[in-house]
């Protein structure tokens, strides 16, 4: 079964298919037009390989932001001043495609604890040295309350640097691994 969240070669999703030709009956429902069956059911199987093999960035819109705070490694909030009262002038981002260890009482374990103020500390310092602060929104997160998207300091995405740095796993919703081990 096919995953949204794995990666999928168009090579790997056409191999398969390229054999149905071979096992359906030769039947010649296109004489008039005088169609290759094999070219007509690999053009029809292209179309939903391509579909399935979209790159899991996302496409969003950059916006220059006032970061107000950083929540935990993977979430800051910023100023949206835009949004209507009695809201408050506040959203919070949400890094897509990135898992960061939990802090605090939400934390598996002592080591997932100290793993999560490590990226909480990160981040912190990452937006407080960056002269220039953008958020590229995505979309609305599964429970509504926070954006998914990415924040750019000084045009470097936060989702690579948290990776990079051991700070984040990527992650597209599937189950989490643990941080405890």
């Amino acid at each position: 079964m096919l995953l949204v969240s794995e990666t999928v070669d168009l090579a790997d999703c056409l191999q398969d298919f390229i054999k149905w030709p071979t096992i359906l009956p030769r039947v010649k429902l296109f004489t008039t037009l005088n169609i290759n069956m094999k070219k007509l059911l690999l053009l029809l199987l292209i179309v939903p390989c391509l579909a399935v093999a979209q790159p899991k960035q996302r496409p969003g819109v950059t916006y220059d932001a006032v970061i107000t705070r950083v929540i935990d490694g993977d979430t800051v909030a910023f100023q949206a001043p835009f949004l209507p009262a009695p809201l408050k002038p506040e959203l919070s981002i949400r890094v897509f495609g990135v898992d960061t260890p939990e802090k605090g009482f939400r934390a598996q374990c002592a080591s997932e604890a100290q793993r999560g103020e490590a990226a909480s500390a990160f981040t912190k310092a990452a937006v407080a040295q960056a002269s220039q602060r953008q958020v590229v929104l995505m979309d609305w997160d599964k429970y509504g309350g926070r954006v998914l998207g990415d924040v750019l300091l000084n045009g470097q995405s936060l989702r690579q640097m948290l990776i990079a740095n051991g700070f984040a796993r990527e992650y597209y919703g599937e189950a989490k691994t643990s941080w405890c081990n």
